[in-house]
């Protein structure tokens, strides 16, 4: 890892000064308004301050606009002032007091301050917060620093420049060098040299090249490039300029999810933007070099994220793979030499022309050089968008950047790269966050996706969880995914059931083994990971619901019962009231006992008790009902 002196923070890019200070000394306040924000009512908050603003007469003082993503998704919605100030969870009716308090008075507001989970400390710069502090931003080195949708602010970062500096000063052949040097992968998944990716597409002999953007990002959990699109879509524009004039590419495909619509508004103002400028279009910086770009929506497949199904569907053809070689570098879209990078690769590239290989390859590992941006969900007190150093390992990632668990909890596993990477135990948390590193755990890092779970979860569940998702998305042309992670899931189904039986553990791992060996493309030779390494860290989960009926982590509906301990409960009669099916019953300030026969397990009752009277038993009644039952039987 780089050394923490030497790290830019998001707005110490050399290039420029912060564009949230105004020359004249006023104030700026910044709405984020990326996806999180958004659904948690950001632009409600950005009328709010516009208006309180004008009416606090500060309008010619203050200037209120919105921001890409700015990361801490669980304080959504965020608003950062220019005195680097970050208030978060705001409502509409909290924005008076901010603009009272602070902007009229210099008074920050403290309870819309981020609170440190260990210290109970209030901190009000949003560089001191341990989330920030711990990443290096390049990818995201303008998410949620300017607003998306000016190209005058993307200009005044520097933007285009590099794009200008390699059209105008560097040959083809020294600009896939450049690339090269960086190190960089592809930050899609497998981790392919980008480098090499540009160099075999430039030496494929076509009179017509195509470059793509695969922006298909459809993982459970991950938002990576939905966010960069949101927050800096000029960047990928930017890439994408100097890729088409490295590999000799004049025409080019954006191919984002329709499920994307904000992503996909601010990236076709973009395009329109930069064609308007002569950013795009032909006789770009007055080079004669000529570069469209398209915008081509997804209907959600998710293997379309696999680069010739991507094509395919880009054909107007259903979204299937098909057989490598040969590869999409020497026929992809339409035939023709193509190169494809992700969003996250094509945003790297403009900071890599300006600052040189070196100045890139200067972070991260041997092996793997940059940063990668991640997705943390789940069980974290930190949960949002973050980029680090390749290298950085899985604990400095959770705990330092995503602030630990929830609510004290312990830590119980990771799972990294989508539905169909692996899952990472504790005792694994000292690994590092690198393609080979990974690999060896059984895990990947796919598109960047993290989902924390915590000692509250059931492995064998979630693994099923993942499964589903992957066989719901099988497109069905290989028998080997098509069929067998069918009957992988019906076998998890069966175990979480209570119907599991000695053999299904190697029968889940026989199965996995035929999916991963025979499938034709990613999808299926990764999408047993999740079954293959739960049983790998945590067989006993699986041997304890299918040898004694019971679910560890009291999640399983099937294998669980719920309860009332009498010495806690105080007959308060909250959880006979909120039951759904009028299964609780007892006096009032009696304790109350639930009928297991009707009880439906929907978990309201412990959720509504204020003292911890409904407790959760697993096992050992279920399996004293099926012994009864088998003598019974007999």
């Amino acid at each position: 890892m780089t050394d923490e002196t030497t790290t830019p923070r998001p707005h110490d890019d050399a290039r420029n000064v912060s564009v949230g200070e105004r020359p004249d000394g006023g104030w700026t306040v910044k709405v984020c308004a990326g996806t999180a924000c958004v659904f948690a009512g950001s632009m409600a908050v950005y009328d709010a301050f516009v208006q309180e603003v004008r009416e606090a007469g500060l309008a010619d003082q203050v200037d209120v606009s919105i921001i890409g993503c700015h990361g801490l998704c669980s304080m959504s919605p965020v608003a950062v002032l220019s005195d680097d100030t970050l208030y978060g969870h705001l409502k509409p009716r909290d924005v008076a007091k901010v603009v009272d308090e602070h902007l009229r008075n210099g008074r920050p507001v403290e309870r819309f301050l981020y609170k440190d989970a260990q210290t109970g400390e209030r901190i009000r710069d949003w560089h001191d917060i341990g989330f920030y502090k711990a990443q290096t931003r390049i990818a995201l080195r303008d998410v949620g620093v300017i607003d998306p949708e000016s190209l005058d602010e993307y200009l005044a970062r520097g933007g285009y420049e590099a794009a200008r500096t390699a059209l105008t000063t560097m040959t083809q052949e020294q600009v896939i060098q450049e690339v090269t040097d960086s190190g960089i992968r592809g930050r899609g998944g497998a981790g392919f040299p980008t480098g090499v990716k540009w160099k075999f597409a430039h030496q494929s002999q076509s009179d017509v090249k195509y470059l793509i953007c695969n922006a298909d990002e459809g993982d459970p959990g991950a938002f990576m490039d939905c966010s960069i699109l949101e927050g800096d879509p000029h960047a990928v524009i930017e890439g994408m300029l100097i890729g088409s004039w490295a590999i000799g590419a004049h025409e080019g495909y954006v191919y984002v999810r329709a499920e994307y619509p904000l992503a996909v508004k601010r990236l076709t103002k973009a395009v329109a933007d930069a064609e308007a400028r002569g950013f795009l279009g032909g006789d770009v910086f007055g080079t004669g070099w000529e570069f469209n770009l398209h915008l081509k929506l997804g209907a959600g497949a998710f293997v379309c994220g696999e680069e010739t199904a991507l094509i395919a569907s880009i054909e107007g053809k259903r979204g299937m793979p098909r057989a490598r070689p040969p590869f999409p570098a020497v026929s992809g879209l339409w035939g023709r030499p193509t190169n494809i990078n992700n969003v996250e690769t094509w945003a790297n590239v403009p900071w890599i022309i300006a600052h040189g290989a070196a100045a890139y390859a200067a972070y991260g590992s041997e092996k793997c050089r940059g940063t990668k941006a991640f997705s943390l969900a789940g069980k974290l007190v930190n949960g949002g968008l973050a980029e680090v150093p390749m290298g950085s390992t899985l604990r400095e990632v959770i705990f330092d950047v995503g602030g630990g668990i929830k609510d004290g909890r312990e830590f119980k596993a990771v799972q990294l790269g989508g539905p169909s990477g692996g899952c990472v135990p504790a005792s694994l948390l000292d690994t590092p966050v690198d393609y080979e590193s990974l690999a060896a755990t059984g895990a990947i890092v796919g598109s960047g996706g993290m989902v924390v779970v915590d000692d509250q979860t059931c492995m064998v569940d979630l693994a099923r969880f993942f499964l589903q998702f992957t066989q719901n998305e099988s497109c069905g042309k290989c028998v080997p995914c098509r069929l067998g992670t069918k009957r992988m899931l019906e076998t998890l189904d069966r175990i979480v059931e209570g119907e599991g039986r000695e053999g299904d553990i190697e029968l889940l791992e026989e199965l996995g083994s035929y999916v991963v060996e025979g499938s034709l493309c990613a999808l299926g030779g990764t999408a047993p990971n999740p079954v293959l390494t739960t049983i790998k860290y945590f067989r006993d989960e699986y041997e304890a619901h299918i040898r004694e009926k019971r679910c560890p982590a009291g999640k399983c509906k099937a294998l669980i019962t719920y309860y009332i301990d009498p010495e806690l409960c105080t007959g308060c009669m909250l959880c006979a009231k909120k039951c759904p099916t009028v299964c609780i019953s007892g006096e009032k300030k009696q304790p109350h006992v639930i009928d297991t026969a009707e009880c439906i397990k929907c978990d309201t009752c412990r959720q509504v008790c204020k003292f911890d009277a409904v407790k959760v038993r697993s096992g050992d009644l279920v399996a004293a009902v099926a012994a009864a039952c088998e003598g019974d039987e007999g």
